[in-house]
C-alpha cells in the first residue's frame, strides 16, 4: 500500500466564498428566483466580455447545443458534421433534433477537428458543423468556417470547456465566443473555468436565432414573465410552437455574475499551473504535454498528457489515485458508446480513439501551488515508469 505524502487532490475544485453567497442571498430576499431580472444582467455581462452582439442563458450547454442546432434548422433525417472525441452531450444533442452525427477524426496536436476531413464528409444531407473546442483548446475556426461559408453550411461551436480561451483573428486575440461562427454554447458546469452549478450560455450575431432562444427557452410562450410582471394592464400570453424548460434561475445568474469578476485572475493561474506542469512533463520520456498552436489561447480547462504507448492507462491512473492524485481517462469517444456503436460501425477515427485510450487528464485548479504540482508530477513520473 502507498503511503501518501501530500493531502488528496481532486481533478478540479471551483471557486466560491462569500462573495457567491452573498449573491445567493441577496436573489432568495428578492422573491424573484427564476429567470428574471439577474439573468438578465448576467447575459449582458457575459456579452461584453466576450464582445458578442447577443447572449440567451439557458439551463445548460446541452440545451444550448439542441437549440443552435435547430435554429440553422437541422431536423430529422439531416446530417451534423462533428467529432466523436467529445462528452456524448455533443452527439445527444444531434439526436435530439432527430438528426444524425457525422464523426470525423481530430488532430493530433490539439485534440480538435480535423478540418482537411470536412469536405469528404459532406453529403447532400449536410446541414451543419458542429466543431468542439475540446478541453478549452480551441479549433481551427479559420479553416472550419473557410469551408462552412464556401459550401453554405452553418458553423456551430462547441465551446463547453473554452470560456476565456482566444484565437487570433485578423491580427488581433479574440475571445471564443465573440462569436466567429454562427452561434457558440458555453457551460457553466463545476468542472468548467467558471461555475453557476449548471448553466449554459448561448452567443450570436443573429437577431433571429437570439430570439428563438429566448422564445424556444420558456415554452415558446409569447410574453415574458418579465414583461408580464411589470405590465399595467392584464396580458394573455399564447404559445405559437412547442416550446422547452431551459430556463436558468436567478440564483444560478448571480453566482455567474460574481464569476465572471473572477474569470480574468482564474485564466492567470492556470495558465502559470500549465506552464509548470509543462516543464516538469518535458523531463519524462515518452509522455507528450499538450500545448497551444501559435494562433490560439487555451483557457487550460483541463490539462491531458498523452501516454507512452508501452504504458497502460488504468494502471497509470490507479497508481495515481492510490497516492491520493485524481485524475481522469483522455476525453471519450461517442462512437465507442452503445447507442452510436452500430451507426459508426465503420467509421474510422484512429486518432480519436488513441487520445482516448492514451490520454491522462491531471488536476488543474486556481489555487495549486508549485509544491502539489511537483509532487504530482513527481507521483506522474513514477506511476508511467
Amino acid at each position: 500500500m502507498t503511503t501518501r505524502s501530500i493531502e488528496p487532490v481532486p481533478i478540479a475544485k471551483p471557486i466560491l466564498d462569500e462573495r457567491e453567497v452573498e449573491a445567493v442571498r441577496r436573489v432568495i430576499l428578492s422573491g424573484w428566483v427564476t429567470q428574471g431580472p439577474e439573468v438578465a444582467a448576467f447575459e449582458r455581462d457575459f456579452a461584453a466580455y466576450v464582445r458578442a452582439p447577443h447572449a440567451c442563458a439557458v439551463s445548460n450547454c446541452t440545451t444550448a447545443l439542441h437549440l443552435a442546432l435547430l435554429a440553422v434548422g437541422v431536423g430529422a433525417g439531416d446530417e451534423v458534421i462533428t467529432v466523436s472525441h467529445s462528452f456524448i452531450a455533443t452527439a445527444n444533442a444531434v439526436r435530439y433534433c432527430g438528426a444524425i452525427p457525422v464523426f470525423i477524426d481530430i488532430e493530433a496536436a490539439t485534440y480538435t477537428m480535423d478540418p482537411a476531413l470536412i469536405e469528404a464528409a459532406i453529403t447532400p444531407c449536410t446541414k451543419a458543423i458542429l466543431c468542439v473546442h475540446q478541453l478549452g483548446m480551441p479549433c481551427d475556426l479559420a479553416r472550419i468556417l473557410e469551408i462552412g461559408r464556401r459550401r453554405g453550411i452553418p458553423v456551430i461551436e462547441d465551446a463547453a470547456c473554452a470560456i476565456g480561451s482566444e484565437i487570433l483573428w485578423n491580427g488581433r486575440w479574440e475571445k471564443i465566443g465573440q462569436p466567429h461562427g454562427d452561434i457558440a454554447c458555453f457551460s457553466f458546469h463545476p468542472r468548467k473555468v467558471i461555475t453557476t452549478g449548471d448553466g449554459g450560455m448561448i452567443t450570436t450575431a443573429n437577431a433571429e436565432f437570439d430570439r428563438k432562444f429566448r422564445l424556444w427557452r420558456q415554452h415558446s410562450m409569447s410574453v415574458p414573465d418579465t414583461v408580464r410582471h411589470g405590465a399595467r394592464e392584464v396580458i394573455f400570453e399564447s404559445y405559437p410552437e412547442v416550446g422547452f424548460n431551459f430556463r436558468m434561475t436567478d440564483m444560478q445568474a448571480a453566482v455567474g455574475r460574481i464569476q465572471l469578476t473572477r474569470l480574468n485572475d482564474i485564466l492567470a493561474e492556470r495558465r502559470r499551473t500549465a506552464a509548470h506542469y509543462a516543464s516538469r512533463l518535458s523531463r519524462i520520456e515518452g509522455v507528450t504535454p499538450p500545448s497551444e498552436p501559435s494562433w490560439a489561447r487555451t483557457n487550460w480547462q483541463s490539462y491531458c498528457v498523452e501516454l507512452p504507448a508501452a504504458c497502460d492507462q488504468r494502471s497509470v491512473m490507479q497508481r495515481m489515485l492510490d497516492d491520493g492524485v485524481s485524475t481522469r481517462r483522455g476525453v471519450m469517444n461517442s462512437h465507442l458508446e452503445a447507442p452510436y456503436r452500430a451507426a459508426a460501425a465503420q467509421t474510422n477515427l484512429p486518432v480519436s480513439e488513441r487520445a482516448q485510450i492514451r490520454g491522462v487528464i491531471l488536476p488543474l485548479s486556481p489555487g495549486m501551488t508549485i509544491e502539489q504540482v511537483d509532487e504530482i508530477c513527481d507521483r506522474f513520473a513514477a506511476a508511467v515508469r
